[in-house]
């Protein structure tokens, strides 16, 4: 049940879209100025120290006005943010930490900055907040690295199973949530579970499961029936039926079955798990169609 790659991913931050140039009258486009240098001219450190000014006026100012301190503190914030931008904090790159390549383009969008925007004016704990709104991402932290960097490291939700229920099929993670901006034909590796209520017990079962390499690797779907209990399909058509309660048990009297009698390899139609003192075994159905067949009891 192997998971996306995950990694460290670094892009660049999308552009600010520009608006139209405004035209003179007799439709011809002003000239272009010269572009200003940072700070008009200014060395970032006075720019800094003009900043740390305003601030100091800002405090203040709060102290003495009161109710209006909010909207003050307010301006002055998108004051000193643009200070520190003309000091060139201005966001150039976006690191993606923790997340898969599939994951990552839906993290970006979703911090949703651009490249220029003031760095030190960023709402990190929003923008946290709309990263964790994507599927893929369990847990998110942001991190600015100065002058130019923002950083979103992330715990990506591990991807157990892709579910198929009602005509629709989807990616799960291992608590059984939809991660809805993953695409199932990209996880062809992933064990299918089928029926109601399949996506919320995957995560009991399938460890259980995947304990059992041999079994594993000849499984094609596990199927919820009447979502008390499981059944095992597997790639040759043969089904396991487990019962309700005590599935482990039930699959350790496979395994001895299987090492007595190479069950597994010889093939069968059916195996009936459900009752704990019996194991029963359907052969599969005889080449000629007249021959006698049915199921064959097992003690244990």
């Amino acid at each position: 049940m192997a998971a996306a790659e995950r990694g460290a991913s670094r892009v660049q931050a999308t552009p600010r879209p520009k608006a139209a140039p405004a035209k003179r009258s007799g439709g011809q486009a002003s000239p272009k100025r010269a572009p200003a240098k940072a700070g008009g001219g200014a060395s970032p450190k006075l720019i800094l120290l003009t900043a740390a000014g305003v601030l100091l006026a800002a405090v203040t100012a709060t102290l003495a006005t009161g109710g209006r301190g909010e909207a003050l503190a307010t301006g002055v914030t998108a004051a000193i943010d643009g200070q520190f931008g003309q000091a060139g904090f201005r966001l150039q790159t976006v690191h993606v930490q923790g997340a898969s390549k599939m994951a990552t383009p839906d993290i970006v969008r979703a911090a949703a900055v651009h490249k220029d925007q003031p760095l030190l004016g960023m709402d990190l704990n929003a923008l946290r907040g709309r990263v964790e709104q994507v599927g893929w991402v369990k847990e998110a932290k942001v991190v600015r690295l100065l002058p130019d960097t923002l950083v979103i490291a992330v715990e990506e939700r591990r991807q157990l199973a892709v579910w198929q229920h009602g005509g629709r099929t989807v990616v799960i993670d291992e608590k059984g949530r939809v991660i809805p901006e993953a695409d199932p034909a990209r996880f062809p590796t992933l064990p299918l579970v089928v029926g109601a209520g399949g996506a919320q017990h995957a995560g009991e079962i399938l460890p259980v499961i995947a304990q059992r390499p041999k079994l594993m690797q000849r499984m094609e779907a596990l199927v919820r029936v009447d979502d008390r209990r499981w059944d095992l399909r597997l790639k040759d058509g043969s089904l396991i039926q487990l019962p309700a309660a005590g599935e482990e048990d039930a699959l350790a009297q496979l395994e001895q079955l299987d090492l007595r009698s190479r069950i597994l390899e010889l093939g069968f139609e059916r195996i009936d798990l459900r009752n704990p003192d019996v194991v029963a075994v359907r052969p599969r159905a005889p080449i000629d169609p007249t021959a006698p067949g049915g199921l064959a009891a097992a003690g244990v």
